[in-house]
Parts: C-alpha cells; structure tokens; sequence
C-alpha cells in the first residue's frame, strides 16, 4: 500500500508539480525519499528555505501553476516565511510542506516545536496538519484546491510519525480546473459606457490582470484615444509596440504618465491593485475593472466597479460605448511629453555623456568620480538580452533602472517582489525560473545588499547546473533607503556596505565571475556574461550618488535633498 510521503508525492507528480524546493530532514525524510524515487519530479536543496519559498513563487507566477516548497520541524518551517508572503502578495499558488514533531509531543514545547497552523495563518488561505493517514487525501485535495482558485498560499503540516504510515483505500486526490473568464452584467456595462462617454479625456492605469488581455487593451486604448499608464507589473505582455503607453507612475514613474493622471477626466483602472493611494489623480471620475470585487475601491475612490475577467469585460463594454472619432489631443500631448523624457533618459546611457557639455555640469553633482552609471548598465542589458529572457530584479533602484531603460520585448518575462517590496527576492526568483527551462536566459537585476543578504544560495545555481546570470548594481549602498534619507532632508545614514569582490566571491563558489569597473569595459563584459553557458555573476560598480527623481517631487522634498547633501558635505568634510 502508499504511504502518505508517497501518496503526497504521486498526487503532485500527477498534477504536474515537476520541482519541490527546500532543505531536507526530520519530519520530511518521507518526503524527500518519496521524490528521489519519482521520475517526474525534481528535488533542487538550497542552502535558506526562504530561497525555496521565493523560488517556488516565481515557477507559480511564470506557469500559472502550482509551485512546491518544503520546510522542516520549527526553523525550517519559520524560514520559508518571507518567501511565502510574497507569494500571496504576487496572487501565486503555491504550497508549502511543512514538517511537524512526533504527533505525542505536539504541545508539548519540544525541540523545535511550533505551532504551523498559527504562524501561517495570516500567509495562508489554507493550513491544516494532517493527524492521521485517513485525512491525506482530502486535506491535500482541499490545500491544492485552495491554492489554485484562491490563487495564494496552502500550508500541509505534516508530523514526523506520520509520513510512512499507510493511506487505507490508496486513493489519490482529484484537483479541479480552473473557472472560466466572466464579464460583469450588460446594465453595469451600460453604465460604465455612460460615464466613459460623458469624458472628454480618459486615462487608462492598467496592471498585471490585464497582461493576458493585449489585444482588448491596445484596441480599448485606441477606440477612447487615451494615454495609458502601465504598472511595473504591466510591463510585460503591454510595453512592447505600444503607441499608448506612457511609462509608471509612482517613484519609479515619469513625468508624462503624471501629466496622463492630472489632465484626464475619467480614469479606467483595468486589472491593477496599483497599491499608492498618494500617486492617483484626485478629483476626477473613476471606472475599475478588476475579477477580485474586494480589491475595487480599496486604493482610491471609485464611482463604478466592474468585477470580471480583464479581456472579457473590455470585450463586452467597446461595443456599448456610444462615442465615436475622440479627438486625440490628450493621447498626443502625453504621448509627446513621454518620448522628449525618454530621450533625455537616454542620454545618460552613453559611457561619454558625462565628457559631453550638459554631462560634465551633472557629473560635479552626482558622478564626480566618474563611476560606471547604473542607466548604462541596465540599457546595455536591454540590448543583448535575448527577446525571450526572464528578468528579475530586487527591490529598490536595481527595480527603478529595469523600468525605465529596459523594454519588455518580444515574449519577455518579469518578475520581483513588487508587492511585499522585499529585499533578496531577485536571485532566489531566478532560480526558480532557471530550473522550468534550463535552455532559456534567466537575468536577474541584483542590488549588492539584495544578493549579498541570500548569498550562499549562489551555490545552489552551480549544484544543480541553474544557467542565472546575476548581474549586480554594486554600488556599496542601499540606494533606496539612501534617496529615502535624502528626500526627507536626512543625511545618508546606515545605507554604507562594505562589499568584497563580489565576482571573485562568484568564482570561488563556481560561477563564471566578472567584475566591470570602467564605463568603455561594460558592453563587451556584458555581452560575455549573457553569452556564457553556465551560471555568472557579473559585478559592476556603479555611481552610489546617481539621482533618481520621481516625477511628482513636492517642494518639500526637493528642500530636503538639498539639506541632506548640504549636511552630508559639511559631515564629509568635518570628519577629514
């Protein structure tokens, strides 16, 4: 008869689950015993279950199914934590196996003892322990099904004198399907038709829901002559051949799609949760599309909701709308102020801008040791990238320079923790990218503090043969949290790291390690590590001091940058 280990185990294979991240031990020796003998079924161990759990998360959200990580009794468990939230932050199905003490000592305060079902309650829509055989089958049928519809987080503990026992009638469990794409009643449709065609000039903000829906979003955007702003998320599958599109909005935004939210009179929210209540125009009309009603209202107001499918709702609402031939003039003015920011951008791209006339009067301000610009970087990876890369990026500005000077083209991926905004999350999302298609480039956009807080997972892409090129933005700051200081008048504090040679740290774990810190060196190294079969780590030097202003800068703060670099120059100077 199965056991429940390998009844857990043939249930997932069946469900098409072909890599379970995670460290191996205790509860979960079953488990892991039970993978080594399924054909269909990988087993990558890495060095942090937080690795495992981000690396689950990304297969979930790349494949639209279920991802798989294990953590053992108490730590490992505790582990997978940040992991997991970014997970149900990203709306990414994934269960988590975790182990348990001997079902005698639960409650007991044994070595490592925890309470799972308490410490995964807010994370998970499902946690359950499974306290005798008779319960597997349905318990993971219920944690599978939890995780697929409810799109976030199941959690089966499972105790250590449980896993070998046998399941009674061997029966595996039966998952259900996906539900089907809906569109909201015609008498809402009808409505929202209304209130769009009273606008003269409508704005789109549209996110990752509507990233499946291409086509009904380009042809939404041409019927009602309206600029569109793309969450970061939407970039992927909507910036590509464009002619609507005018960038993000937020600190890593741009002036034109500040100028789409001021100007318009109606803004259509189509699929987004776009989370900064701060950054959305006030005063105006609002529509919002999104197949989660809970999410409609929540980030600012709304006079109308429609709860439905992205594509299916735009599909059903075009033809209601009554108004025809919309003048352009909204669309052509952002759309104009967005290609004249763009161009600006680009300069900053060039290795010789900062010996150009415009450039060296910058470089006193914010380059003065002539430092590799990070813009130079991020637009040479844009470049050699292959049009079919997945790219990943930590939070902070390894994020802000993928935004703005990396185009998702082609059949481009995009991944990070732009939800929970976690650190490390770059690497570890690599990985799990890397293990789907071993054959496909996986790049991710690494901050030093970032790859350096999960470092000894590097180890992992070179045990089991994970091609990841992790290419850092070394600057020896934490950026963000630096420009965070700066803005609120604060001298630069505590954001200082004393990095080592990160690409002889590479070499010496196994990857192909280089390090680039000469402007004229960058597009030939970047050219070899993309090129190079096995894992990289390219380590370049970028300028701590580049300046990344956000597009709606408030007097106040642009006072407080001043102060802090007026402070941190006296500071400088009094401490010489």
């Amino acid at each position: 008869m199965a056991t429940v280990a390998s009844t857990l185990v043939t249930a997932l294979a069946e469900h098409g689950v072909r890599t379970v991240w995670g460290v191996v031990g205790d509860a979960l020796n079953p488990v892991t015993n039970a993978i080594r003998t399924e054909d269909r079924m990988e087993w990558v161990g890495v060095r942090h279950e937080e690795v495992g759990a981000f690396a689950a998360g990304a297969q979930a959200q790349l494949t639209g199914t279920l991802g798989v990580c294990m953590g053992t009794v108490g730590p490992g468990s505790v582990h997978l934590l940040n992991g997991l939230y970014d997970a149900k932050k990203s709306h990414a199905p994934v269960l988590a196996i975790c182990g348990q003490v001997p079902l005698a000592e639960v409650g007991s305060n044994y070595f490592q003892e925890v309470d799972n079902d308490q410490l995964f309650s807010d994370v998970a829509v499902f946690s359950r322990t499974i306290t005798s055989p008779e319960q597997l089958p349905y318990l993971l049928e219920m944690a599978v099904n939890s995780a697929n519809q409810q799109r976030g987080v199941a959690v089966l503990t499972l105790p250590g004198d449980i896993g070998e026992q046998e399941v009674p009638d061997g029966g595996l469990p039966h998952f259900v399907e996906h539900h089907p794409a809906t569109a909201p009643a015609p008498e809402l449709l009808r409505r929202a038709a209304d209130l769009i065609d009273a606008a003269d000039r409508v704005t789109l903000l549209v996110g990752q829901g509507a990233r499946e829906a291409r086509d009904e979003v380009l042809a939404t955007a041409e019927a009602l002559a309206a600029p569109m702003v793309l969450t970061l998320k939407a970039k992927e599958g909507l910036e590509r051949e464009n002619p609507y599109q005018v960038g993000q909005s937020g600190l890593i935004g741009n002036p034109a799609a500040q100028q789409a939210f001021d100007d318009c009179d109606l803004l259509l929210m189509v699929g987004t949760d776009f989370p900064y209540r701060e950054w959305y125009p006030e005063g105006k009309t609002v529509v919002q599309i999104d197949a989660h009603g809970e999410h409609i209202g929540r980030r600012t107001h709304v006079d109308l909701g429609l709860v439905g499918d992205s594509g299916a709702t735009l599909t059903a609402l075009r033809p209601v709308l009554g108004r025809k031939d919309r003048d352009r003039k909204h669309l052509d003015s952002c759309r104009g102020h967005w290609e004249r920011w763009t161009e600006r951008q680009s300069h900053l791209t060039d290795p010789n801008y900062d010996h150009e006339k415009l450039g060296r009067i910058r470089r006193i301000f914010d380059n003065p040791d002539h430092a590799i610009r990070p813009e130079q970087l991020a637009a040479s990876l844009d470049r050699h990238m292959a049009d079919d890369a997945v790219i990943t990026s930590d939070t902070g500005m390894a994020t802000v320079w993928l935004s703005r000077f990396v185009t998702m083209s082609g059949t481009r991926r995009l991944l990070g923790s732009y939800n929970l905004g976690s650190m490390a999350n770059a690497m570890p999302q690599a990985l799990g990218a890397a293990a789907l298609d071993r054959n496909r480039q996986v790049v991710a956009f690494c901050g030093d503090g970032g790859l350096t807080m999960l470092l000894g997972d590097i180890l992992t892409a070179v045990a089991y043969d994970l091609p990841v090129k992790l290419v850092v933005f070394d600057n020896s700051r934490l950026g963000m949290v630096k420009l965070e200081q700066e803005q609120a008048g604060l001298p630069e504090h505590g954001t200082v790291l004393k990095n080592p040679d990160l690409a002889a740290v590479g070499r010496a774990c196994g990857l192909h390690g280089v390090r680039v810190e000469k402007a004229d060196e960058l597009d030939d190294a970047v050219r070899e590590a993309l090129a190079h079969d096995g894992p990289v780590l390219l380590d370049v030097v970028t300028n701590p001091e580049e300046i990344s202003v956000p597009p709606k800068t408030s007097v106040s703060q642009a006072w407080g940058f001043a102060v802090a670099k007026l402070t941190e120059t006296v500071n400088s100077a009094g401490g010489s």
